[in-house]
Parts: C-alpha cells; structure tokens; sequence
C-alpha cells in the first residue's frame, strides 16, 4: 500500500515501514509513488508520514530499505546518525510543520562512525579536523554501554541509537507533547547489511 494511502496513525505508519523492510528482504519491491503522476502531484507540496534519521553510509539507502516512493519520507542523514541544532531543527520542522506520525532513528551494523569511536577510546587514535566531532559525539554512547557491561560493536551500536532516541525525546518538547496524545511515536532501529532486515531497539507510542 502507498504510504499516502496509509491511516493518519503512528502505528499505522509503522506497520507500512515494516511491511516495506520485508518486501525489501525479499526481494519482493513495489516501488510505490515513483511514476510520474506522483511527481507531478509533489509539486505541490509535501505530506510525508516520517522523519526519519540515518546514518549517511553509502550502504543504508533509506527509501529503498523501506520500499517507499518520492514524498514519502522526510530524512535527514549524517554519519553515526549524530545529533546537532540543524539536525534537531530538521526533525522539529517535519513534526510540527509537516505533521508526520513517525520519527525513526536507525543506525546500522558495521558502522564506521561507533567502530571509529570505539578505537578512539581503547587506543587513544583520535582524528584529525572536524572528524573528531564524529567521535565526540557517539563517546557517550559507547562509554554508557561500557557502563552497562556491554564489549561489541553491535552492542555499542544499539545503545548508540537508544541514546540518540532519548536525545530527540528529551530536547523536542513537541515530540514529547505528540507522543503522549497518541499523535506521534518513535522508534530506534538498527538496520543490517548482511540480511537487509530493520531489527527493532526501542520504541515509544508504538509498538
């Protein structure tokens, strides 16, 4: 089903985004909303039903992930899905401005940004330039987990998106506001390379 087709809910939009991971999985793509009537509808305006940050890997192409079309998704990419005023503007504007039900935040396996991070951490070899905001930024993360027993990359990279999902909710009032009337919800996920499937981390207003 097109997302535009999809009922004005927070659970609704969620079960569309996971019915397009698996026809993704399997190979099974419906590329909904790429014609050119879909275009010409977009011209004007936009009415997408998530907010979606991800990781700016060339392996993780958001809208292929979740077999949806132009419109659709409202997604803003940067490495190790970090967080900064712009990107927090950028989500702030697609819930109150646009309305969309959903915020998602994925992160993924083998992600450079919490490998980086990690080595940094264990072996003291911090970047160059403005890289090292990257590893400023995803420290945290790794070191809570630390704090919670946790030792792998996987475990690093799921507590990264649970810490960057408590971040959104903490410093965007409205979201907060939006979930607790049942208009919005938000996910973390973690997306893997090897099989294509979204493995789901958190959650809140869905489920």
């Amino acid at each position: 089903m097109p997302m535009k087709n999809v009922a004005n809910q927070p659970q609704a939009v969620w079960e569309a985004l996971k019915a397009g991971n698996e026809r993704f999985v399997s190979a099974q793509l419906e590329r909904p909303n790429q014609d050119v009537i879909r275009r010409a509808e977009l011209r004007a305006g936009q009415n997408p039903r998530a907010v979606v940050l991800s990781c700016s890997d060339s392996r993780v192409p958001v809208e292929l992930i979740f077999d949806v079309g132009l419109g659709d998704l409202f997604v803003v990419r940067t490495a190790g899905e970090i967080l900064d005023p712009a990107v927090l503007a950028s989500i702030e504007y697609a819930i109150k401005s646009l309305g969309v039900e959903l915020v998602v935040v994925m992160g993924h396996e083998s992600c450079g940004a919490v490998a980086a991070t990690n080595e940094a951490l264990t072996g003291g070899k911090i970047p160059n330039g403005l890289e090292r905001i990257l590893i400023e930024k995803v420290a945290p993360s790794i070191l809570e987990a630390r704090a919670r027993g946790m030792n792998t990359l996987p475990a690093y990279e799921r507590q990264h998106v649970i810490e960057i999902v408590e971040q959104i909710k903490h410093r965007l009032s409205a979201l907060q506001t939006r979930i607790d009337d049942g208009r919005c919800g938000i996910v973390g996920l973690r997306y893997l390379l090897s099989t294509g499937q979204t493995q789901l981390v958190t959650a809140d207003g869905v489920e």
